[in-house]
């Protein structure tokens, strides 16, 4: 193991940084099942082809800003 010099030691992430990732995460998980949810039930009502993309594609994206900013909020209250 590397010793350290004297005085510098090593920082952990802000809290932004870690809001950041929060949001990130978030946002993946939500988009992943916008896809699954949003997908079946698209399916479920009859699209094809352009309009099941798009509402899959919409739904996906509302579902990774929901989740993602969320996710978000609960880090910054951890902080």
């Amino acid at each position: 193991m590397p010793v350290v010099p004297g005085g510098a030691y090593q920082q952990g992430p802000t809290c932004f940084d870690r809001m950041k990732m929060g949001f990130t995460i978030g946002f993946c998980v939500g988009m992943a099942s916008g896809a699954l949810f949003g997908g079946f039930t698209a399916l479920r009502h009859g699209l094809r082809g352009r309009e099941l993309v798009n509402n899959v594609g919409k739904v996906m994206v509302q579902g990774g800003g929901t989740f993602g900013t969320f996710m978000a909020i609960g880090t910054g209250i951890r902080c």
